[in-house]
Order: C-alpha cells, then sequence, then structure tokens
C-alpha cells in the first residue's frame, strides 16, 4: 500500500472528525466540549498519526514485523493517552461526564481508523 492515499485519508478523517465539536461550538452547545478539547484532540490524533506512519514503514520496509508493530503502537497509544488522562485530570476540573464523552468519542474513532488502515493494508496482501 502506498503512503500517500492513506495520508489524504488520513486527514480526511481527521476534518470529518473536527465537524461534530465545530458545530457544537458554533450552536451554543460548547458546554458538551470540555475546555481545552482541541489540545487533547491535537494529542490523539497526532499520536493515531505516528501510529499509522508506524503501521505503513514498517509494510514497506519488514512486512513480517506489520502486526507485532501495530500492536505495539495501539498499546503505546493507550498507555499515552491514559497518562495524559490522569495528568489532564489532576491539572484541571472538568465535568466528568462531558470529559469521557470527549475521550472515547476521540479514542475510539481514532483507534477504529487504526484498525480501518490495517484491515486495508491486510487485505491488499491477501490479494498478492
Amino acid at each position: 500500500m502506498k503512503i500517500q492515499p492513506t495520508l489524504i485519508l488520513f486527514a480526511i478523517f481527521v476534518v470529518a472528525l473536527a465537524i461534530l465539536p465545530v458545530c457544537l461550538s458554533f450552536t451554543g452547545n460548547a458546554n458538551l466540549l470540555m475546555p481545552h478539547f482541541w489540545g487533547m484532540f491535537a494529542y490523539i490524533t497526532g499520536l493515531t498519526f505516528l501510529v499509522v506512519i508506524a503501521i505503513l514503514f514498517t509494510q514497506k520496509i519488514n512486512p513480517e514485523n506489520y502486526a507485532q508493530v501495530f500492536l505495539a503502537g495501539t498499546t503505546f497509544k493507550i498507555l499515552a493517552c491514559l497518562a495524559f488522562m490522569v495528568i489532564f485530570l489532576l491539572k484541571n476540573k472538568v465535568e466528568k461526564g462531558v470529559f469521557a464523552g470527549n475521550f472515547f468519542y476521540l479514542y475510539f474513532l481514532n483507534t477504529a481508523f487504526e484498525v480501518y488502515v490495517l484491515l486495508r493494508n491486510l487485505r491488499n496482501q491477501n490479494l498478492k
């Protein structure tokens, strides 16, 4: 799989992921977004970007280690997100329900994109 089409898909995914929070901000429902939402958005999206890049480069360089890099990247991402969550909650007072909703919205949709990239790459390997 080529890297450029996946990066274009990632950019489209990020824009699609940002549409709902932007709409909430403009319609007066900003209370459904926690303070510093866009910082968390950038952090989780950046981690997803790093994992996707690592997966794509590993597939190009050494396809045998593809699954291990995916698992290692996903494990790193969940640990980094948990560390971020602990530090964020210790430093800021936020409503727990809003924080949980925002966090899981970002984390699970980004993880779904990673799995999509994994399945798309595995499908391409089976066609060879």
